[in-house]
């Protein structure tokens, strides 16, 4: 997952990415109100971290703004401010969830997670990039261009997706898109990954799929080791 961190305090911003990483999630930083609302807007990520007491532009304008402009990515409101009204206010005006600080770094991620499951369970457009699935009309694009899947080369896809930025092992894929346990012998997995990776990385200039050998793959916006399930 691609986390937009809105923080100016720097070294709890950098506290925050460092564990972030460490769970295999990817962390941008913007350091004030301006520049995080600017990076929001651009619909890249798939959940915000936001800070109300920002310099140049405080939170909950940040967050009446772009979600009056349709933007729909979760977001989590990170203040010292616990008064009701304040956590009211957040929620009203479109926050996912509200986390006081000072906080713990297990707590933060257990927002995170449950923001994400919850948006997981009702998610039925995947977005990666430049890189779209729908998941109720089964359709496949990328930068506006459909991509022409079979069935199974579908599944794999949408499985790499909701994982994402996660590895998924050929284990887990083997047995959740073709439903039998991995015979190390064959190399299905691989072939299928490959016929995907022409038809949705080439002749585009980021490259999506990355592989991690001798473990498994991944989609994500760069290519570094994830943790795998």
């Amino acid at each position: 997952m691609h986390i937009l961190l809105v923080e100016d305090e720097s070294k709890l911003a950098r506290f925050i990415q460092r564990g972030l990483e460490t769970e295999g999630f990817s962390v941008e930083i913007a350091a004030d109100g301006a520049l995080g609302e600017k990076r929001a807007r651009s619909d890249q990520f798939d959940l915000i971290l936001l800070d109300v007491l920002l310099p140049k532009k405080d939170g909950f304008e940040i967050l009446k703004t772009i979600r009056k402009a349709g933007l729909k990515t979760p977001v989590l409101m990170l203040t010292a401010r616990s008064e009701t009204q304040d956590i009211v206010s957040g929620l009203d005006s479109g926050a996912d969830d509200y986390l006081t600080k000072p906080f713990v770094f297990e707590e933060l991620l257990a927002r995170i997670r449950s923001i994400l499951r919850r948006g997981r369970q009702s998610q039925t457009q995947l977005k990666i990039a430049d890189l779209q699935l729908d998941t109720v009309k089964h359709k496949a694009t990328r930068n506006g261009t459909t991509i022409d899947l079979t069935a199974r080369e579908y599944a794999l896809l949408e499985c790499l997706m909701r994982n994402h930025p996660k590895l998924v092992t050929r284990q887990h894929l083997a047995k959740e898109i073709w439903g039998f346990d991995f015979d190390p012998g064959t190399n299905i997995v691989d072939v299928y990954v490959n016929h995907l990776r022409k038809k949705i990385d080439h002749g585009f200039g980021k490259k999506l799929l990355h592989t991690e050998r001798g473990q498994g793959y991944y989609i994500a916006h760069e290519e570094k080791p994830r943790k795998s399930r």
